[in-house]
């Protein structure tokens, strides 16, 4: 791997953070105390939590599965949260193994982790930038040193944009301004169409604990697709997105309230 090799900023204990609330989720060790409260607050006031992390885990591995059967040979995955196997680089590699993979978060033990794990094909090459969705060009200018942005690349931003306010439009915008034609765009996001009460109580903790929360509606998620092209089928919750066997089996679990799409840019 290269890339922000440098040693990480210290981490800050105190506040949790959503990527490590998700690592506790789907059954991770790096988490604090903190973050682990935080993840047990909100899974008594929505039990679809857990599934949900996993759903919308699958989702990412089928999206990124999509886009390397179509051509597409550059990632940039932003948000990419701790490390857990299959990775979107080893999803993109086991189809090409000549795709380039670019991580981006800001979360100091995300960092640590990426230096450690987030190994390569001889062929491709990954690469993890420290650095925050809500500065572009933080993410952008280290990208373009392993990604070249004239080709085509799929931009993934999974169960981010929940954590940012009507700023999340503009910054959609401006990387998709960076991609070439043929590119995807890979999202998903929480709703609270289809478990209203729950949603916002979970909401509320978030909220409380000093992390911004914003849940969208149908017609809100797909504003982040305009003057994009759809792929079938569509905008549709996570579960539902080209479904493989474990996808179809965990529906009967119960609803989980994401939503997901993905789109090309023509």
């Amino acid at each position: 791997m290269t890339g922000s090799e440098a040693a990480a900023p210290a981490v800050d204990t105190s506040r949790p953070h959503p990527a490590r609330v998700y690592d506790w989720w789907l059954g991770g060790k790096d988490n604090y105390p903190v973050d682990e409260e935080l993840a047990r607050r909100i899974l008594a006031v929505d039990g679809t939590v857990v599934r949900g992390a996993r759903a919308n885990r699958r989702f990412m591995h089928r999206a990124v599965r999509t886009a390397a059967e179509a051509g597409i040979r550059q990632f940039l995955d932003i948000g990419t949260g701790i490390p857990t196997e299959p990775n979107l680089h080893q999803v993109a590699q086991e189809v090409a193994p000549e795709s380039k993979v670019v991580y981006a978060d800001n979360d100091p033990i995300v960092l640590r982790h990426a230096q450690a794990l987030l190994r390569s094909t001889p062929e491709g090459a990954t690469t993890y930038v420290h650095a925050d969705v809500r500065d572009p060009d933080t993410v952008l200018r280290p990208a373009a040193e392993t990604l070249d942005f004239s080709q085509p690349v799929a931009l993934s931003l999974v169960a981010l944009t929940h954590y940012l306010g009507d700023e999340a439009y503009g910054l959609l915008q401006r990387y998709v301004a960076e991609l070439a034609p043929g590119s995807f765009v890979i999202l998903s996001q929480v709703t609270p169409d289809l478990s209203p009460a729950a949603i916002e109580k979970a909401a509320e903790q978030f909220r409380r604990s000093g992390t911004p929360f914003f849940p969208r509606s149908l017609a809100e998620f797909s504003r982040f697709f305009d003057g994009l092209e759809l792929l079938g089928p569509g905008v549709i919750p996570v579960s539902g997105w080209r479904p493989g066997p474990e996808d179809v089996a965990a529906q009967a679990e119960g609803i989980v309230p994401v939503y997901s799409g993905v789109a090309r840019k023509v």
